[in-house]
């Protein structure tokens, strides 16, 4: 889908925040200065700790939580409290059982404001593109694993944004599926080639689907670690017991002190 003339630039400066844990307890810090950059249409996987920030992160591009201090833009324009301007796919699918396929995968479109009969239109072609074609009437739980998070992926690619944020949206799947499902959001995404920023805790999955990889430190999170990932697409599946692939994951486990 065009997302015409927007650029999905993202430019995070100077972020700090912190969770209040109640009076009489100190904050929990979360982050103390990050800085992060991503450029239009690249594929970027931030990994790191448990606790690191990642999800916040996500939260704060998505403009659904104020940090305490900082900036953050996409396409030069401020996100931070301004939700709507970028596509965001958090941790669970979040398919609501009372609507059908079909319905679910226009939802976040019609709340966007595009009318029922347009989303629906829109959505049509993309159930074949999805590997969801034949499905459009089935009920969530219908749909096995792997289907519900491509239906949840199809919603947010539908939203005409220039930028995917995606949440670890294959962490709950079983092996086998994980790794179909990376083979094919690549498919997916090479069609595509908007702006991504991936949370995976997967140090594989992740510099095998990205550009770039970035990895955080834990608690305040900060960049602690950038890697580019220069292998030409499509990429086949057995690219992980390449040599050099196996030297970038010791890098990246070395990073996150592992």
């Amino acid at each position: 889908m065009s997302t015409g003339a927007r650029t999905g630039a993202v430019a995070v400066r100077d972020l700090h925040h912190a969770f209040a844990r109640g009076r009489g307890t100190a904050d929990v810090p979360v982050f103390a200065g990050l800085d992060l950059s991503v450029e239009d249409g690249e594929f970027l996987a931030v990994v790191g700790p448990s606790g690191c920030g990642k999800s916040t992160l996500l939260r704060m591009l998505a403009g659904l939580l104020q940090p305490l201090a900082g900036s953050a833009t996409v396409g030069g324009r401020d996100v931070l409290g301004r939700p709507g301007a970028v596509a965001f796919m958090p941790q669970k699918d979040n398919l609501l059982p009372w609507r059908r396929a079909l319905g679910n995968a226009v939802l976040g479109a019609e709340i966007s404001g595009v009318p029922r009969a347009e989303a629906r239109a829109r959505a049509l072609p993309l159930f074949e593109r999805f590997g969801l074609v034949g499905f459009e009437r089935a009920w969530p739980a219908q749909l096995s694993g792997g289907m519900r998070q491509r239906l949840a992926l199809l919603r947010t690619f539908l939203l005409d944004q220039p930028v995917l944020l995606l949440d670890e949206p294959f962490g709950a799947l079983d092996a086998i599926t994980r790794r179909s499902m990376q083979t094919w959001l690549q498919d997916v995404w090479s069609a595509d080639r908007r702006t991504v920023v991936f949370v995976t805790h997967d140090v594989e999955e992740a510099l095998w689907l990205a550009d770039r990889v970035v990895v955080l430190s834990g608690r305040p999170g900060r960049v602690v670690a950038e890697l580019q990932v220069t292998r030409a697409r499509p990429r086949a599946l057995d690219l992980v017991t390449d040599p050099a692939f196996v030297a970038q994951r010791a890098e990246v486990l070395a990073a996150l002190g592992g």
